[in-house]
């Protein structure tokens, strides 16, 4: 196994990706409290969405995002980033076998640096992985607002063995 990180140009098999969003969709409940929804799976780069509603706010008298929820976001959008790394990396592999991969998947470390206020109807979350390595990946997240403009970013850490 190497180090090295999976090439822009693996493409998913739909049983893959169908799979991986009925794990991140249907099989993790707290993504669906959040409605948290996958935009873009791609092995470099997720990309997901929230839609605010009133059962996210957190300061009421402004309509602001709770900052749970965007660490909550971030940080399944980076553990989702590194399920598409490592199914990149284990392509020889049947997407049901690389689907099985992740029952050992978990946070080690989680920072998210909040920059602007979370206002607005929709958030877009973004995550990658910077390394892969045998027993840990190190992720890097943005949060941003419907008009694109960054209001948090993240990093996080993952035991992937």
């Amino acid at each position: 196994m190497t180090n090295s990180l999976p090439h822009a140009a693996v493409e998913f098999e739909p049983e893959f990706v169908d799979g991986l969003i009925q794990m991140f969709d249907h099989n993790i409940p707290f993504n669906q409290v959040l409605g948290l929804k996958i935009t873009s799976l791609k092995p470099e780069r997720v990309v997901g969405r929230i839609e605010m509603k009133p059962e996210l706010i957190g300061n009421y008298s402004h309509g602001r995002l709770h900052g749970g929820v965007i660490s909550a976001g971030l940080d399944s959008m980076a553990g989702l980033a590194v399920m598409a790394a490592i199914g990149a990396r284990h392509m020889d592999e049947a997407p049901a076998q690389r689907l099985q991969r992740f029952a050992k998947l978990g946070t080690i470390d989680l920072r998210i640096d909040y920059l602007r206020p979370a206002s607005g109807r929709s958030f877009e979350l973004r995550a990658e992985v910077m390394r892969l390595g045998s027993r840990v990946a190190s992720t890097r997240m943005e949060f941003l607002g419907a008009d694109g403009r960054l209001l948090s970013s993240g990093a996080g850490a993952y035991i992937v063995s």
